[in-house]
């Protein structure tokens, strides 16, 4: 279990074992000192964000088992980027993934807001 709190300050909820995830490789989108990349979104990539991402420079689909439905733990500055390219790009929404948000890490706020969040989670809650 992570001693790490989501963005509505509750327990971070597990995202993924299968392909296992997280910067610690432990399921959970925890933001340790290291991680310098700040991977606190709990995404599932879709096959267009895939794209676009390798598309930045930031090719996701070598880990072994990665493929558009995986739930995988984002840097935030990556999803922000997709946020923000989806008005000009020409798939629009479909490039930025859907996120879970009981398991996405609080310090996903220093980038995004929670209404920014909000308008792609997967997982509804106040």
């Amino acid at each position: 279990m992570s001693k790490s709190l989501n963005v509505f300050k509750q327990p971070l909820a597990l995202h993924s074992t299968q392909p296992m995830t997280g910067f610690l490789r432990n399921g959970y989108c925890e933001v340790p000192a290291s991680d310098f990349g700040n991977h606190a979104v709990a995404a599932e990539v879709t096959d267009e964000f895939l794209d676009f991402s390798a598309k930045q420079g930031n090719d996701l689909r070598p880990i072994p088992g990665m493929k558009g439905g995986c739930k995988w733990c984002l840097c935030v500055s990556r999803w922000r980027e997709a946020f923000d390219a989806r008005k000009n790009h020409p798939l629009g929404d479909q490039i930025v993934p859907k996120i879970f948000l009981n398991a996405t890490n609080e310090k996903a706020l220093n980038k995004v807001s929670l209404e920014e969040l909000k308008q792609f989670a997967a997982d509804k809650q106040e």
